[in-house]
């Protein structure tokens, strides 16, 4: 099993993990007249190809011979491990369906850093209720700092009606829902890499992407009879789908995979705190890319562009405080 043994290396595969958080909505958004309910079969498949694929090679390096490789991993860890991992890949997976569609209401600067910043706040309260670990006073200075970025970014959104823009509610709400669906999938595969005879990086992964692919027969299908947005969608829309939609689905899926894999295969080198601290500035990557690639905020008025500076600013100071009270 391939594991980072210089911290060049492994912050390399933090910063790359970062990056391709932040980058793979791109693909939907290149998607055109494609309802991201069908876009999304093809993001759940390719998350748990790369997965499959990372796991056959970089997770097995050492062949047969070495008792950390995927398959001999997964053979000696305790079955619970594995369920808990599947329960985890299951509640991301609703989560990330409601992050899917808070981008296609709200966009990218919006959508991301909201959510995310209400995983980071529940992730760390839910963490310090299970494992007391941690400066208490740190983790509470970063906790606040996440709600004040995501307030600033939620004012910013709102700003734009000044704009003559569309501003929805159900959008933030939808945020709300999937950051606190987002910071609850983790202790289910906390549980798994540290209880018993643990899973891996790459076993985690698998498992974990898996329990997605598997979930979408119930969330998707859901969402696809009942959408947030628009008419009911049924599976001929996906067949009558553009070619190019089936990529990108496919391709955000692999990009997704590889920020996951990335990240926690790094965390065995830094620590799972430093690694998932340095992931969770994923949502700036994809701030970037909303304002300056796809001018959701154009036209907007100073006002907007304060607040967008404000939720840059807390977020990274939520993301230090984080990670200087774990480290």
């Amino acid at each position: 099993m391939f594991t980072p043994h210089s911290l060049e290396i492994a912050l390399l595969m933090m910063i790359t993990s970062a990056v391709c958080w932040g980058s793979w909505a791109n693909t939907y958004k290149g998607v055109k007249n494609y309802r991201f309910e069908l876009f999304y079969w093809d993001y759940a498949v390719g998350i748990f190809l790369v997965s499959v694929i990372f796991a056959f090679t970089m997770g097995s390096t050492g062949g047969t011979a070495d008792p950390n490789s995927f398959l001999n991993n997964v053979h000696s860890a305790d079955t619970s491990n594995i369920v808990s991992t599947l329960i985890g890949g299951a509640i991301f997976n609703l989560a990330n369906l409601l992050l899917v569609a808070a981008i296609d209401m709200a966009g990218l600067a919006v959508a991301f850093p909201v959510a995310i910043g209400i995983a980071l706040v529940v992730g760390v309260v839910s963490s310090y209720a299970l494992q007391s670990k941690g400066n208490v006073g740190l983790l509470a200075a970063g906790v606040v700092c996440a709600v004040v970025a995501v307030i600033m970014d939620g004012k910013a959104y709102g700003s734009l009606a000044s704009a003559g823009r569309a501003v929805s509610k159900k959008s933030i709400v939808t945020c709300v829902v999937s950051g606190v669906l987002m910071g609850l999938w983790a202790p289910f595969v906390a549980h798994a890499m540290t209880k018993g005879n643990t899973l891996g990086p790459y076993s985690i992964a698998v498992f974990l992407t898996l329990g997605a692919l598997l979930s979408c027969s119930i969330w998707n299908v859901y969402f696809m009879k009942k959408p947030l947005v628009g008419e009911p969608v049924d599976f001929s829309g996906y067949f009558r789908g553009p070619i190019s939609g089936h990529v990108l689905g496919l391709l955000g899926g692999f990009i997704w995979g590889t920020g996951m894999v990335f990240n926690l295969v790094a965390a065995n080198f830094t620590g799972v705190a430093i690694s998932y601290a340095i992931g969770q500035s994923a949502p700036m990557v994809a701030a970037l890319w909303g304002v300056f690639a796809w001018n959701e905020f154009a036209g907007a008025g100073s006002k907007a562009k304060m607040y967008l500076g404000m939720m840059f600013v807390f977020y990274c100071l939520a993301i230090l405080l984080v990670a200087k009270a774990n480290g």
